[in-house]
C-alpha cells in the first residue's frame, strides 16, 4: 500500500493504555498515510487509567509509528489533554520535529485554524468531580469489554457490530444538549478571537459544521476518537475533512515509505495566548 500524501492530519483521543483502544486500527492508519503535519490532541496516553499490567506491544506500536514518521520529516505537535495531563509542567518544549503544548494555532493558505483539547469547558475534569470522572472511566472500560464480547457474538452470525457507548450517548438528552452546548461555546470563542476555523477532540464527537452568529462565522471542527468512531481530521487541496477508518480499506499489504521534505512543510505560527483565563465569563447551559 502506497502510502498517501496529507498536508495535515489531526487526532485525538487514542487513550492508549485503555481497553477500549483501537491500536491495531491507529497503526494501520499512521502506515498510510505521509502527512507534512500530524497535530496529536490530547488523550493519547490515558494516564487516567494507566496501569503497568495493561499496556500491550499494540499500543507500544502507535507510539513506534509516530517516531517513525517524526525521523521521516512529519512534524508532530502533542497537544496536552486532560488525560494526559501530567505532560502539561512540560508544555512548550520542542525537540527537533516534535512539540508539545496546550494549544496551537497554525496558519495554512492563509486561513487561521485554532486547535486545542477542549477539556477547559468541562467542569467534570477539575476539582471534585474529577475523581468521579475517573471512576466513570473504569466503568467505561468494562462497558467496552462488554461490547467486544457482543460484537464477537455478532461477527460469528454475520451481523453488524455495534456500540453500547455510543448508544447510550446519544439517548440521553443531557449528554446530547451537553455537546451542542460545548460545540457552540467553542465556535463563540473562536469567533471572538476572529479564527476562521476550530478543532477540539474530547467528546468523542467527529464534527464539521458552521457555526454563525452575530458577531461572524468559524467552522468548528472535531477530530473525534479511537474509541468509538475511529475517526481523523485531514487537511488536502485547501479542505477539511473527517477520516472515518473503514477496516475493509486496510488489507494487509506493505506500506512504502516516502520522507516529507523540509521545504514543503507549511509554516506554523504559534499564538502563547491564554485559553483558561479568557473562559472565566463563559458557563455551560445546563
Amino acid at each position: 500500500m502506497e502510502k498517501r500524501s496529507v498536508n495535515v492530519v489531526v487526532m485525538s483521543d487514542l487513550h492508549l493504555g485503555t481497553y477500549g483502544c483501537h491500536a491495531a486500527e491507529i497503526v494501520n492508519y499512521l502506515k498510510s498515510i505521509s502527512p507534512q503535519i500530524l497535530v496529536l490532541n490530547g488523550d493519547i496516553i490515558d494516564g487516567w487509567q494507566f496501569s503497568k499490567r495493561y499496556f500491550p506491544a499494540s499500543h507500544l506500536q502507535v507510539i513506534k509509528e509516530i517516531m517513525n514518521l517524526i525521523t521521516r520529516g512529519t512534524r508532530v505537535i502533542y497537544i496536552t489533554g486532560n488525560h494526559d495531563e501530567m505532560m502539561r509542567r512540560y508544555s512548550d518544549i520542542q525537540i527537533g520535529n516534535f512539540q508539545l503544548t496546550d494549544k496551537v494555532v497554525i496558519e495554512i493558505d492563509g486561513k487561521m485554524t485554532w486547535i486545542f483539547h477542549g477539556d477547559v469547558f468541562d467542569a467534570t475534569t477539575r476539582g471534585s468531580a474529577k475523581l468521579l470522572a475517573k471512576l466513570g472511566g473504569h466503568g467505561y472500560d468494562l462497558l467496552i469489554l462488554l461490547n467486544r464480547f457482543i460484537n464477537y457474538c455478532l461477527r460469528l452470525l454475520g451481523k453488524e457490530k455495534m456500540s453500547l457507548s455510543k448508544k447510550v450517548k446519544d439517548s440521553v438528552k443531557q449528554a446530547v444538549s451537553w455537546i451542542g452546548n460545548f460545540e457552540q461555546t467553542a465556535a463563540e470563542l473562536a469567533i471572538a478571537k476572529k479564527y476562521d476555523y476550530v478543532i477540539c477532540g474530547h467528546i468523542h464527537q467527529p464534527q464539521k459544521r458552521t457555526v454563525e452568529t452575530k458577531e461572524g462565522k468559524v467552522i468548528y471542527m472535531n477530530s473525534g476518537d479511537w474509541i468509538e468512531n475511529l475517526t481523523a481530521l485531514e487537511y488536502n487541496d485547501n479542505e477539511w475533512e473527517i477520516f472515518h477508518y473503514d477496516e475493509k480499506a486496510f488489507a494487509d499489504q506493505p506500506v512504502e515509505t516516502k520522507a516529507v521534505r523540509k521545504s514543503q512543510r507549511p509554516q506554523l505560527s504559534v499564538v502563547t495566548d491564554e485559553v483558561t483565563f479568557f473562559l472565566n465569563s463563559l458557563h455551560l447551559q445546563s
